[in-house]
């Protein structure tokens, strides 16, 4: 990068970084002075789409995209009993698979942000003997994790670190990534490694943020296109 371009980059990622905060703002209060009933997305006839928010965020934050897969037709579930998706990444991925199993879904799209493609990843890569997940689009997750996440005091937060357990031991773990599809901008202030997945569809947008890159256009056009592949003819024997 020739040096005389570096103010003008930074003046950009300034823009995006207040850009984002706003957006994040705007929508954690919308969800929780507009909450909405969770079954009213369950009707369609289209593929099923499970969401998985990132940490702090309820499945309302993800509700501009719920709309617009249900507008679609597809009937999209969301466990609401994960409230604030707080919790360790493995126990939140076991209640994940729990419920694909208990609901009888199969043939899912999971749509996931940040923290909610290690979660989606886990249950892929871990726990679907039955084969119910078809793939994941997921939206700057953390896939290499975070050098910041190493120097906060929260555990829910110091959880992405590069060194913890889980996210090496997911990292390393590259049987699923060919079903994956990361999407992610040229800028995350909460993910300086970015989020490109090896072996994954990778999706590099002309934007930046962690949060406001969940409503680009073509973030939503990846995800639809997820939700609306073709089903495999089943071939004779």
């Amino acid at each position: 990068m020739r040096p005389h371009l570096a103010p003008g980059r930074l003046v950009r990622h300034a823009v995006w970084w207040v850009q984002d905060y706003a957006y994040a703002a705007v929508w954690q209060v919308r969800a929780v002075t507009s909450p909405r009933d969770p079954d009213r997305y369950l009707g369609g006839t289209g593929r099923p789409v499970l969401v998985i928010p990132g940490v702090w965020e309820t499945w309302s934050f993800l509700r501009p995209m719920i709309e617009r897969l249900h507008a679609e037709g597809h009937p999209v579930h969301v466990l609401d009993d994960l409230r604030w998706n707080s919790r360790p990444v493995e126990a939140t991925a076991r209640d994940v698979a729990a419920y694909l199993l208990t609901h009888g879904l199969t043939d899912v799209v999971i749509v996931a942000h940040s923290k909610g493609g290690l979660i989606g990843k886990y249950v892929m890569a871990l726990l679907d003997e039955t084969h119910r997940v078809r793939s994941m689009v997921a939206v700057c997750s953390p896939f290499s994790g975070s050098r910041y996440a190493t120097w906060l005091v929260l555990p829910a937060l110091r959880a992405f670190s590069p060194r913890d357990a889980t996210t090496m031991l997911l990292a390393r773990d590259e049987s699923v990534n060919g079903r994956i599809t990361s999407v992610f901008g040229e800028f995350d202030p909460h993910i300086p490694e970015g989020s490109e997945l090896p072996g994954a569809v990778n999706v590099r947008l002309h934007a930046g943020g962690h949060f406001r890159v969940l409503a680009h256009p073509r973030t939503i056009a990846t995800v639809l296109a997820a939700a609306g592949e073709p089903v495999e003819p089943v071939r004779p024997v």
